[in-house]
């Protein structure tokens, strides 16, 4: 099933969307928010699944559903933690900051715990204050678990995925370098995450989820040009499994945390860090690897970062080319 959230309170209310996204029908006389939802997953979730299988059916009142409508789904979490798992993202940024790729990190996952409390729609604007900041778009895969025990193995992990989705985990990247040369980590260098209208069982997606990893292109578009088309399963490090037992080492997850995969990146067939979208490759799914290629390629970037008035479009499409979880589409704006 394919669920969202409409504005209402602080946690929004929650909707069930027909596969096409074309429709929805409200839940929320079943349970009021996808967080409670989340809860209390062996108790609703039949029931809510239940609803999606009538509005397939058009056997109950229905009413057209408009991406551009839609908050965030969980419009605060309990928890967002963003991961590595494509490898080859994080060893390009760090050689854009001059910095080396220790051996373990394809070994041992980064991650980092980012802000939860103020997580916005696919649809609303990017916020940038200062252009100078450095802002980056960074075309991510998220899960969404139930409650997760502590010390589960990455195997039992993926069991604990409830629902699937994007978002656009954006970056600064010039404040970066002088945030982590303190020692503690992100915290100005990372503002609101945007996440995409809707999110998905693993079941919905069939096939394409596997393993704790989903296997489908993802499309990003920069000012209405192809900018990447990076393949997700691909050079996937570590899988979702991997990552949710990472952060439950130590301590157990509530049901809601949101765990992101890092930047999907993809390199070249021939192991080169990848080719734009405009000289026959992948492209990338953040403005930092190509400005990375560039700088490999010419000693230094001609990319530059996003400016008031750009456009990010960032969706996933299955094999019949029909949106996944619908797009997030949104223009960087000063506030």
């Amino acid at each position: 099933m394919k669920l969202a959230s409409l504005p209402q309170g602080r946690d929004g209310r929650l909707i069930v969307v027909s596969d096409d996204l074309a429709w929805y029908a409200d839940a929320d006389h079943i349970v009021p928010t996808m967080q409670a939802l989340l809860d209390d997953w062996d108790r609703y979730a039949p029931m809510v699944e239940a609803l999606s299988i009538e509005l397939a059916h058009e056997a109950i009142p229905r009413k057209r559903f408009h991406e551009r409508e839609a908050c965030a789904p969980l419009p605060r979490a309990f928890q967002w933690a963003d991961g590595s798992a494509y490898v080859n993202h994080v060893e390009l940024v760090r050689k854009a900051r001059g910095a080396e790729l220790p051996e373990s990190f394809w070994t041992d996952p980064l991650m980092y715990q980012g802000g939860s409390d103020d997580l916005r729609g696919g649809r609303e604007p990017l916020l940038l204050a200062d252009e100078a900041w450095g802002c980056d778009l960074e075309a991510e895969i998220v899960v969404v678990t139930g409650d997760v025990p502590q010390g589960v193995t990455p195997e039992q992990a993926v069991a604990h995925v409830r629902l699937v989705g994007l978002v656009n985990d954006v970056s600064l990247r010039n404040l970066i370098p002088g945030e982590l040369a303190k020692g503690f980590g992100f915290v100005q260098s990372k503002p609101a995450s945007h996440f995409s209208p809707v999110l998905v069982t693993p079941a919905a997606l069939g096939t394409a989820w596997s393993g704790g990893k989903l296997s489908r292109t993802l499309n990003v578009f920069l000012n209405g040009e192809p900018f990447g088309r990076v393949e997700a399963g691909e050079e996937c490090t570590f899988d979702f499994g991997v990552l949710i037992a990472h952060l439950a080492k130590t301590r157990s997850l509530g049901a809601g945390t949101i765990i992101g995969s890092g930047t999907v990146s993809n390199r070249d067939p021939d192991g080169s860090p990848g080719r734009p979208v405009a000289q026959g490759g992948r492209g990338y799914a953040c403005i930092a690897e190509q400005r990375m290629v560039e700088t490999i390629a010419q000693g230094s970037p001609v990319t530059p970062f996003l400016k008031w008035g750009d456009s990010v479009r960032i969706e996933m499409r299955d094999e019949k080319g029909k949106s996944i979880f619908g797009a997030i589409e949104q223009t960087v704006t000063q506030p």
